[in-house]
């Protein structure tokens, strides 16, 4: 297994989010689509999503072939800080002056986005490339503009929002990730096309592209669809993409279906893709003075069987990979559930507005599992959190896949469980404060507080017990308490065990014969005191 880290720096390396400059949304058809000089479009050609279909299942039939990277050299010198220079400009935006409500502004390529991609504009079924010119990007001090070469090509597009607010909702760029700022306006993690065997042992993850895309947005409609063709070395893909902004949320809807050109190792589906460096729980170790910093602080699972899961995040000493088991999963996410601007005290990132996403199954899903990868980091700049859906079933040459699921990009869950919910893992010295008896050394106390369902509004009782489960070691000192004051009730206890190898436990809450939380699922690594340091 190996990780590519150019491609988990990528989205976080180019700076096309809010360093950007913004155009303003109004409003056309694709006759008007181009109405600057300056933006210029092909000719009609037929398209639909069925045609497209074939395309991809054609493109498996025959040997990979990449797309060939142009002018490398000059790619190279647009790092950065070059890259914050080059600016599209506004005033060429594809649909400015059109009916439609979102604009579209295009990405230059650079050093960390480097393979360029078609892109159409698609009004009644008939598509116009969008050709690339110098002239459509300020180059600022960049001092690029007179190397330009006219033939360089898109890395990708944003999506503007359509009233006076600076800035973009929604942006591609790069293998096939893609995002949203969410309700919030606010970046963070990314989702993407497919996930290939990015755990497998003995293979190299795989990263396909996102090679065209055709771009609708239908007249009066408050949504924009995104057509996409994927190609990669072990399969093919078309994708139609409905994206739809909504008072909760911003909706993905997704119908795609897969073909492979040879065996898979590890399919994922849905891939979730996000950062987690430290939060309350291993902050303790944390070398910057932010108290918490991750775009995303823990994995949700409502399972087939109707469970509700919370597995926190963690900041491992080596690669981790743990998977899920289900049958036909109502859904899962990546989420942010701690909102408190106070827990962050970051007034440029804003962590705190970072969005959740939550992936909904379309129709049964079958047999398989919710995987979560976590990579050791050492500051903010990598992914190095994944999680997607594995088939049970293999991954065969000439396999297909129709997929149909919904993304909510959402600042909490769309479907917040019943049942009291963990917004806290806090680790910290076993024992009972005050008494002064001999620590364990090799022991670990920790509390998980719970919020919500039937404790909202449960005054103090003594009768709620935890159910606590270690994979090895054992358990003691183990009781709940409200804590008074707050709506919020904690979980504790002490874990004893010898060996520096990871603990799977897991607690829930009980009160007779009646669950009364979410299940809290942590791999706890004693060899490091539960902390990356």
């Amino acid at each position: 297994m190996a990780f590519d880290p150019t491609r988990r720096l990528l989205l976080r390396a180019a700076p096309w989010l809010a360093l950007l400059t913004a155009g303003r949304a109004v409003a056309g058809d694709i006759a008007h689509a181009a109405d600057s000089d300056t933006l210029r479009l092909g000719p009609a050609q037929p398209f639909d999503f069925e045609r497209l279909r074939q395309r991809a299942r054609a493109l498996a039939a025959r040997d990979y072939r990449p797309l060939p990277i142009r002018h490398p050299h000059l790619l190279d010198r647009i790092d950065y800080d070059r890259y914050q220079q080059i600016r599209y400009r506004s005033a060429d935006a594809l649909w400015r002056d059109s009916r439609r409500p979102y604009p579209v502004e295009f990405f230059h390529l650079g050093r960390y986005a480097r393979r360029p991609v078609e892109i159409y504009a698609l009004a009644d079924r008939m598509a116009r490339q969008v050709r690339y010119s110098p002239d459509l990007f300020d180059y600022g001090r960049s001092g690029l503009r007179a190397q330009a070469p006219a033939d360089l090509g898109f890395a990708g597009f944003r999506v503007m929002h359509d009233d006076h607010r600076p800035g973009d909702w929604l942006a591609y760029m790069g293998a096939s990730y893609f995002r949203s700022a969410g309700t919030q306006n606010q970046y963070g993690l990314s989702a993407r096309g497919v996930a290939v065997d990015t755990t497998a042992p003995g293979t190299r993850e795989e990263f396909p592209d996102f090679t065209t895309f055709w771009l609708e947005e239908p007249p009066g409609a408050d949504e924009i669809v995104v057509y996409a063709l994927l190609d990669g070395p072990s399969l093919t893909g078309a994708y139609r993409m409905r994206w739809r902004k909504e008072r909760e949320a911003v909706t993905t809807d997704i119908s795609a279906e897969l073909f492979q050109r040879r065996d898979i190792a590890q399919l994922g589906v849905a891939p979730l893709t996000s950062m987690y460096w430290y939060s309350e729980t291993n902050q303790r170790t944390a070398p910057d003075w932010h108290p918490e910093i991750h775009d995303s602080d823990g994995l949700a699972l409502w399972t087939g069987q109707g469970e509700r899961i919370w597995v926190p995040l963690n900041n491992p000493p080596r690669v981790q990979t743990n998977s899920y088991q289900d049958l036909d999963p109502k859904g899962f996410g990546l989420l942010q559930r701690d909102r408190d601007f106070r827990h962050y005290l970051d007034d440029s990132t804003y962590y705190d507005r970072r969005p959740s996403v939550w992936v909904e199954p379309q129709g049964a899903w079958g047999k398989g599992a919710v995987v979560l990868v976590e990579i050791p980091t050492t500051d903010e700049t990598s992914d190095n959190i994944v999680a997607f859906w594995q088939p049970a079933r293999g991954a065969r040459a000439g396999d297909t896949w129709p997929l149909t699921y919904r993304l909510h990009w959402a600042a909490h869950e769309p479907f917040p469980p019943a049942v009291a919910h963990v917004v806290g893992t806090r680790l910290g010295q076993p024992g009972i404060p005050g008494q002064h008896t001999p620590r364990d050394p090799h022991g670990r106390k920790f509390v998980i507080e719970f919020t919500g369902g039937p404790l909202a509004d449960m005054p103090q009782r003594f009768d709620i017990k935890p159910v606590v489960t270690a994979s090895r070691g054992s358990v003691s000192n183990a009781f709940v308490l409200k804590i008074l004051g707050t709506d919020l009730w904690r979980a504790q206890f002490d874990l004893h065990t010898e060996g520096a190898e990871p603990i799977d436990l897991r607690c829930y809450l009980r009160l007779g014969d009646s669950t009364l939380s979410e299940t809290w699922l942590y791999q706890y690594w004693p060899g490091n005191n539960g902390f990356t340091r």
